[in-house]
C-alpha cells in the first residue's frame, strides 16, 4: 500500500464565505481597509485548505493579493476559495472576492480582489503532515494547477536568489 494519500477533486475544497461590510471595516478614505479584506481572504483560504487536507492547515505564504476595486460600507462581499495545487505537505489556495454593491440592488457582482496563498497541513504537534493530491476536474482547474506550479517555481527561485545574494560578502 502506498504512503501517498488518495487524491481529492478540486470541488472537494471549494468554500464560499459572505459578509456585509460595516462602518468598523473602513479606513481613513471611507473604503474597506485592505487588512480587513486580507483577513477575509485568509479565513476563506484556510477553510478550503483545511477541508482539502482533512485537518488543520496554516498559512505559510501569501504569493499575491490584488485589490482590483474598492469595497464600500454596505457591500455584500463573497469570498470564493479552492485548492489549486498540492505538494507533499503544502497546497496553493486561490481566492476571489466579489462584491454586490449596496446601492445597486440586483446588479452584477464585481471582482474586487484576487489572491494566492500557500498553506501547510499540520498535525496536532504543529509538524507538517501529508496532504492529499488535488485532482483538477475542468479545463479551468487544470489551468489553475499549471499556473500554481509557475508561481511555486518563481517563489522558490526568488528565495534562492535572495539567499545567494546574502551569501556575497559586502565590499
Amino acid at each position: 500500500m502506498s504512503d501517498q494519500p488518495v487524491g481529492l477533486p478540486t470541488s472537494h475544497s471549494r468554500v464560499t464565505l459572505s459578509r456585509i461590510m460595516t462602518a468598523v471595516d473602513v479606513n481613513l478614505y471611507g473604503t474597506v481597509h485592505g487588512g480587513v479584506l486580507m483577513k477575509f481572504v485568509d479565513d476563506v483560504a484556510g477553510a478550503a485548505a483545511a477541508r482539502h487536507s482533512g485537518g488543520t492547515a496554516v498559512t505559510a505564504a501569501i504569493d499575491e493579493i490584488v485589490f482590483a476595486e474598492p469595497v464600500r460600507v454596505g457591500d455584500l462581499v463573497h469570498a470564493y476559495a479552492q485548492v489549486n495545487w498540492t505538494g507533499s505537505t503544502s497546497m496553493e489556495v486561490g481566492v476571489r472576492l466579489s462584491a454586490e454593491r449596496w446601492d445597486t440592488a440586483g446588479g452584477e457582482p464585481i471582482t474586487v480582489a484576487t489572491a494566492y496563498l500557500v498553506f501547510v497541513g499540520v498535525d496536532v504537534s504543529g509538524h507538517p503532515r501529508p496532504t492529499p493530491p488535488v485532482l483538477p476536474e475542468s479545463p479551468d482547474d487544470e489551468r489553475r494547477f499549471r499556473e500554481a506550479i509557475i508561481r511555486r517555481e518563481h517563489r522558490l527561485a526568488r528565495r534562492k536568489a535572495i539567499q545567494d545574494a546574502r551569501a556575497i560578502p559586502a565590499e
